[in-house]
């Protein structure tokens, strides 16, 4: 577990398994970043944990408290495998596909060669899932009951598939494309695109060992997904519980919040949380007569929970203050600007060109060029130069009540 380098002290990502975490390990990482650090704990938008500010002389503490939560990886090194995205919705069959990819991967002493952002994304259709997130490789069930899936490479799941193969031929294909990206690669190519931007895709999947690959029907198309669903209570698939979703401030808790929300999913559901690609997190299993004191707990804890809410709508990178590279601190300019935020407007913030925080699209981004002032870019075109936060928030309010 490596610690990295920051403005603020050290950082620590904690990969979680499709964002699922215990109440038990929620207090251990509590703890752990209460101890070991600032007590600042990020969700991030690979619905992972960070604890900023950890001090060198707390390395070894912080690796034991982790790995007695079961937050580590199985196998030595194999750490940076665990890069694979679920929706928080992912039934109990998709998880356990998604921990034999895992294993596999863990498993293989040449797939710790891997950059730590190769990233892969198991998708079985839920109503709930992030869209437009970047991944080196990609699987999506085409049919209801995800006895096929489509694939594609280096790209959002929106985008086009290449092909299909059986369910049971998954873990095999994945570890096959693993090895032949390897193979090909380059030392200068760590992800997916850069290699297929010098060998085709239809001459890396003839490099592939699987079984016989199928063509994707021409009218396949990823089924919708509600962003939405992330916040406020929803009934679940069963038909009998609820889950209920909350957007963190910015992506950050800090360690009474994250304790309480342990308590919370204690009390009131399944002694578990899940955190998500839109740093938010979310209760499954909420009985109907637990709903309306879990809402009251999340907004007490100042998590929204109502999609209007500004710090549902606003998405800020670690700033001046954490990073850097920054050139302004945009955590605390976007709590200004969420006093002034417009109905409607969804805004990232960001501290250099880099687009740490938001992997995928926002409608308008703030870029940084000094402390205080920031570029206003909307559908890639710059609208406005040099601008404040209270310029900007403006300009935000005659943008939407224009469109």
């Amino acid at each position: 577990m490596r610690i990295v380098p920051a403005r603020d002290g050290g950082l620590v990502r904690l990969r979680l398994f499709g964002g699922e975490l215990s109440a038990d390990a929620a207090r251990a990482v509590a703890q752990a970043a209460l101890r070991c650090g600032s007590g600042t704990i990020e969700v991030t938008n690979r619905a992972n944990l960070q604890l900023r500010g950890m001090r060198d002389e707390a390395h070894e503490a912080l690796i034991a408290q982790v790995l007695d939560a079961d937050l580590g990886p199985s196998a030595e090194g194999g750490d940076d495998l665990r890069n694979v995205m679920l929706s928080p919705l992912a039934s109990d069959d998709t998880r356990a596909l998604g921990a034999q990819l895992i294993d596999a991967m863990q498993g293989d002493a040449a797939l710790h060669a891997l950059s730590p952002k190769f990233a892969l994304q198991l998708d079985a259709g839920e109503p709930l899932a992030m869209l437009d997130h970047p991944h080196d490789v990609w699987l999506s069930a085409l049919d209801r009951d995800a006895v096929h899936f489509a694939f594609g490479f280096a790209g959002a799941l929106r985008g086009a598939a290449l092909g299909a193969i059986a369910r049971a031929d998954a873990v095999r294909f994945v570890m096959s494309v693993l090895r032949a990206f390897l193979a090909l690669a380059s030392d200068d190519e760590h992800r997916m695109r850069d290699l297929l931007a010098r060998v085709d895709a239809a001459r890396f999947l003839e490099t592939l060992d699987v079984p016989a690959m199928q063509a994707v029907p021409q009218t396949w198309r990823r089924p919708h997904a509600d962003a939405s669903l992330r916040l406020g209570a929803h009934l679940e698939a069963n038909g009998i519980t609820y889950h209920v979703g909350a957007q963190t401030r910015l992506g950050r808790l800090d360690t009474a919040s994250l304790a309480a929300l342990a308590d919370l999913v204690t009390t009131h559901a399944q002694r578990r949380m899940l955190t998500t690609p839109w740093q938010s997190v979310l209760i499954p299993g909420v009985g109907k007569q637990h709903v309306h004191a879990v809402l009251a707990r999340l907004e007490a804890l100042g998590l929204a929970t109502d999609a209007h809410a500004p710090f549902a709508r606003i998405v800020a990178c670690a700033g001046s203050q954490g990073c850097a590279r920054s050139r302004a601190d945009t955590k605390a300019d976007a709590h200004r600007l969420a006093l002034l935020l417009p109905p409607d407007a969804e805004v990232h913030l960001s501290g250099c060109e880099r687009s740490c925080a938001a992997a995928h699209p926002v409608d308008t981004t703030l870029l940084a060029v000094a402390p205080g002032r920031y570029q206003l870019i909307r559908q890639a075109r710059t609208q406005a130069r040099n601008l404040t936060i209270e310029e900007a928030a403006m300009w935000l309010a005659r943008s939407t009540a224009h469109a």
